[in-house]
């Protein structure tokens, strides 16, 4: 029997903590198969973002048509889109898939844990008046709740802090959104999946909350442990 098959459309991390390499990292743990498209190339480490480089939304279109051509898609899943032209490209794209749409988890990746910005004014108002219509679940935190204009419906889920006191939290949305859009391509419902999500975050961060990695804020834990 095959796995389910999630996409994750986002950036990369060189330090494994957060983006594409925490979403994949987070679909094999819980069973998934990932498949990724790559829209930035990021230079950062555990204390800062220091340069991002985005991938031209026609590559990134690109890179995502590959995938839907040839795997069956359960659910996408978006992190770091890095131009406005990809989140409109990429909106104009699902619009135009025939038959039934994937399920679509957006993470509105608009700040770094270190604090850095990771996205535009152009950016966010590509957000507001392309993508996020076609949500199935949205998945900001509080600044990102409100800097999307405190956006309403079922699907979503203003993610918070969880209460594991650790400075090892890098990656921790991408670590929710990702295990979120793993169980809906498992077959729970939005609400199931957003708990199940949010006790795999509890987890990882609990079982890396002492670790001595990197000058900054560490990574969560991404190996696999008990109770996913």
């Amino acid at each position: 029997m095959n796995p389910p098959v999630v996409v994750s459309i986002a950036a990369t991390d060189p330090g494994g903590g957060a983006g594409l390499a925490a979403d994949l990292a987070t679909f094999a743990a819980l069973g998934v198969h990932g498949a990724c498209v790559v829209t930035a190339i990021t230079v950062q480490d555990t204390t800062a973002v220091h340069a991002i480089h985005p991938v031209p939304a026609e590559v990134v279109l690109a890179q995502l048509d590959a995938v839907l051509a040839d795997l069956p898609v359960a659910v996408i899943k978006t992190g770091m889109l890095a131009t406005a032209e990809t989140v409109v490209g990429l909106s104009n794209r699902l619009k135009a898939l025939p038959g039934t749409r994937p399920l679509l988890v957006v993470d509105p990746v608009l700040r770094a844990t270190t604090g850095a910005t990771l996205a535009t004014d152009a950016v966010v108002a590509a957000y507001r008046e392309h993508l996020l219509p076609l949500a199935s679940v949205l998945t900001p935190n509080e600044d990102e709740f409100i800097a999307l204009g405190r956006p309403e419906g079922p699907g979503v889920l203003v993610t918070r802090g969880g209460d594991i006191a650790t400075t090892n939290d890098h990656g921790t949305g991408c670590t929710h959104s990702s295990a979120l859009a793993a169980h809906l391509a498992l077959g729970a419902d939005p609400a199931t999946a957003a708990d199940r999500a949010a006790a795999y975050v509890s987890h990882q961060l609990h079982l890396g909350k002492n670790w001595d990695l990197g000058r900054g804020r560490g990574p969560v834990a991404h190996i696999q442990g008990e109770n996913r």
